[in-house]
């Protein structure tokens, strides 16, 4: 068998994390129970070198002799994936894609933040690298292999995200030229009052005050294409941010409107040329289409319909089925927000997950093939996407879930991280301003902890524990563990009954997730057909909303906890304190076997006290004598007495015997 080539070393060197044979120790006897640890007598006769490795390669065959399997058990593995709970194959790691990741998302928000003169700079820069780059591999290949072909390795793959990375700033530039230059850029410095006709681009949302059930005040995001500004006609695609009133509550996206108002800066981050603060109510110019004006139709018709189920339940399903919040009591949802479970009423990556994995199961009952029964689960996925609205957490997860069916309908299962990886680029590619939206990143975030943490914890649980209540705690506690330290910068409190809560609640959401969503096309065709879906989601949704009040009312639910980049680390600190925790806890076994190896690494290094200190324990006596090598003198002479001319010997007292 020849030497492996350059791809299949880039991928034992990124998936398996390949150790360099000759830094690995030798190999031990076979079943022998000292080979993970040396025995006390053999570092003992080694000295300080068999503890303290006194070069590199000692600390790193140290280290490897510790991390990795025993020999034996490496020789069997040879190219074999290696094995996890039960004897089942485990799922490697792909990190092939996560630099091509990082680098796309480091530009989309430098596309943002930097000015245009130096977004052109990175631009150039990034394909100047890229190009610098191919021509190493290529000489490479060239002189190793007679032949100019790029290879498939570590080079190129950071050669393509340089490419990729440089098209998303390529994008940002195109908004950053109106942003910074133009005469929108202009009119929104000196604040004009304009008359703009715009392009409703998403759904309206509330802007909470404090202290208020309602504020009156609603935002939307739009699409200036003319703007008459200090008599001067601008005409443009500038992404515009509109703050009015009641009246622009009812906006769809699709819809074209002319107000009135008057421009400002927008706040620095933000991807909007301008925030338009409207002093009129949106005239209808253009209606949306009836594909952009169904499903809106279809959400409203919904929310009146729980009308009749009341208590919590009213605002709740709607918010969980569709996210429609218009109806969802302000108490109820601060009690969620304390909890950590406002997550339930954006609809993302679980209600996404749930859908496509109720179509594909409903799809291969009826003895579907796997293609069909693919494309009937991602036309189902689209319709959802389409009626719930095209947010950014849940294009991210409908992206996600695709990847993902066509990956497993090609059998080519298990590659989670690889498919974040290219929802993330591919969104960021087709709107750069994600880069810098926290709901955008906490998706992420989620996910990423699903894939990495996931499976690491229901594999740490004993084999007793049913694989859904593994799966029920493993997928919050890791989600939590990601997501906490951008939650405290947003808020910056610590929930201490989040991952009980959401565990609690977990049985309930899916069963609110699919009837809820199941009856959102019943309502305006059978309305009768309806009521049974409703009601069972109704009560579920009744009682997630009564385990968020019960929580929420428990003392000490919402602790303080530090502000800015100090309390995202201080998190940072405690989720892996509480990984560490958690795998001390499940690992009792490991934990001993630990204690053992330190406490006799401790005793090897008590051995060597006398090398350095000149002291040593007395055989059968239980005191130190002082040792002088150099002297010539018995080793065993007592310790010397501390020379004092004043000192008088002690006498016995009168009358003594």
């Amino acid at each position: 068998m020849g030497s492996p080539s350059p791809w299949q070393r880039f991928v034992d060197a990124a998936v398996r994390g390949g150790q360099d044979e000759a830094l690995r120790p030798p190999p031990h006897a076979p079943g022998d129970p000292t080979s993970i640890f040396p025995s006390t007598p053999r570092t003992r006769s080694a000295g300080i070198q068999g503890i303290v490795p006194r070069t590199s390669a000692g600390l790193r065959a140290m280290v490897a002799a510790r991390l990795l399997p025993p020999p034996e058990d490496r020789a069997q593995g040879i190219g074999k994936p290696a094995s996890g709970a039960g004897g089942r194959p485990r799922r490697r790691t792909d990190l092939r894609l996560a630099p091509s990741a990082l680098l796309t998302w480091a530009a989309a928000v430098g596309g943002i933040w930097l000015p245009l003169p130096a977004l052109c700079v990175l631009i150039g820069g990034l394909l100047l690298s890229a190009v610098v780059l191919l021509v190493v591999i290529s000489r490479r290949r060239v002189r190793t292999h007679g032949t100019r072909l790029a290879p498939r390795s570590f080079l190129t793959t950071l050669a393509v995200a340089m490419v990729l990375s440089a098209a998303v700033a390529s994008h940002s530039a195109v908004a950053a030229s109106q942003k910074h230059d133009g005469p929108v850029a202009d009119a929104v410095t000196a604040r004009s009052a304009v008359v703009v006709e715009a392009e409703i681009e998403g759904s309206p949302r509330e802007l909470k005050v404090p202290g208020r059930a309602g504020s009156g005040r609603w935002a939307v995001q739009a699409i200036a294409i003319t703007i008459i500004a200090n008599g001067r006609l601008i005409r443009g695609d500038a992404r515009v941010l509109i703050v009015g009133g009641d009246d622009w509550q009812h906006v769809v996206p699709g819809q074209r409107v002319r107000t009135t108002g008057k421009l400002q800066p927008p706040d620095a981050g933000q991807a909007q040329a301008g925030t338009l603060s409207a002093t009129t109510g949106p005239a209808t110019t253009v209606a949306p289409s009836a594909w952009r004006e169904g499903p809106v139709a279809l959400r409203s018709g919904f929310a009146a319909a729980a009308e009749w189920i009341g208590g919590d339940a009213r605002g709740l399903l709607p918010g969980m089925v569709t996210g429609d919040t218009g109806f969802l009591d302000e108490q109820l949802e601060s009690a969620m927000k304390t909890v950590g479970m406002t997550h339930l009423t954006a609809v993302s990556g679980a209600n996404c997950s749930l859908i496509l994995g109720a179509l594909l199961l409903a799809a291969r009952s009826v003895r579907l093939p796997r293609a069909p029964a693919a494309a009937a689960a991602l036309t189902g996925l689209a319709l959802f996407v389409l009626m719930v609205g095209p947010d950014a957490s849940v294009l991210r997860a409908a992206l996600m879930g695709a990847i993902g069916l066509v990956s497993l309908s090609g059998g080519r299962a298990g590659r989670g991280l690889s498919f974040l990886c290219l929802a993330v680029i591919g969104l960021l590619m087709a709107d750069p301003a994600l880069g810098t939206s926290f709901s955008f990143l906490l998706s992420v975030l989620a996910t990423l902890g699903i894939v990495l943490a996931g499976p690491r914890i229901m594999e740490w649980l004993p084999p007793v524990v049913p694989r859904w209540l593994a799966a029920g705690l493993a997928v919050p506690l890791s989600a939590q563990l990601f997501c906490g330290p951008v939650i405290v910068l947003l808020q910056p409190q610590f929930s201490s009954y989040a991952l009980l809560a959401n565990m609690v609640a977990a049985p309930l959401v899916a069963p609110v997730t699919i009837l809820g969503t199941a009856a959102v096309p019943l309502v305006p065709l059978a309305p009768w057909a309806a009521n049974v879906p409703m009601a069972v989601a109704g009560g579920c949704s009744a009682g997630i909303a009564a385990v968020a009040r019960f929580f929420a009312a428990l003392p000490g639910a919402a602790l303080p906890w530090p502000e800015g980049p100090f309390g995202a680390a201080t998190m940072v600190s405690f989720s892996a304190c509480t990984v560490l925790l958690l795998w001390l806890i499940l690992h009792p076994r490991a934990v001993g076997t630990l204690v053992l190896a330190a406490h006799r690494r401790t005793i090897d290094l008590l051995e060597l006290v006398p090398l350095f200190t000149g002291l040593d324990e007395r055989r059968r006596r239980g005191s130190l004598r002082g040792i002088n090598r150099n002297s010539g003198r018995n080793q065993e002479w007592p310790l010397r007495k501390k020379h004092d001319p004043n000192r008088q010997r002690q006498r016995r007292p009168p009358g003594a015997m």
